[in-house]
């Protein structure tokens, strides 16, 4: 495991939830990156061709479902071991998550808590501590 913080990919579609994201993980010491729309393949890899440690990734992104990107990753043998933590307001969007394969679900409105506690939680899991 590197001495490096992990890295942290935010997909969702509103920019104030983004820049709140951004600002969180970077506080708690995560690189961060951040990526609207659901654009994913192109933002996937950081500038140094690096695949992210953990992908905190909305539900229902404007003309995209995060849904159906978790499943397109989790079927890749690149990126099937990335832990993705699926985020959304819908009501039945846990059920749907955990379905295609989501690692985790935090229902918005979260608490700043219970997020940091998943993504660690998920992050110490993967790096065996």
């Amino acid at each position: 495991m590197s001495d490096r913080p992990p890295a942290v990919l935010v997909v969702d579609d509103d920019p104030d939830i983004l820049d709140a994201l951004r600002f969180l993980f970077e506080d708690e010491g995560y690189r961060v990156k951040t990526c609207e729309k659901g654009d994913y393949a192109e933002s996937l890899r950081n500038e140094n061709g690096d695949l992210p440690d953990l992908i905190v990734l909305d539900v229902l992104l404007s003309g995209k479902d995060g849904r159906a990107i978790c499943q397109m990753l989790k079927s890749q043998k690149e990126t099937r071991h990335i832990p993705i933590v699926m985020i959304s307001a819908h009501p039945d969007a846990e059920h749907s998550s955990k379905a295609v394969g989501a690692d985790a679900f935090v229902a918005k409105p979260f608490a700043i808590d219970d997020l940091l506690n998943t993504v660690a939680g998920l992050l110490d899991s993967r790096s065996g501590t």
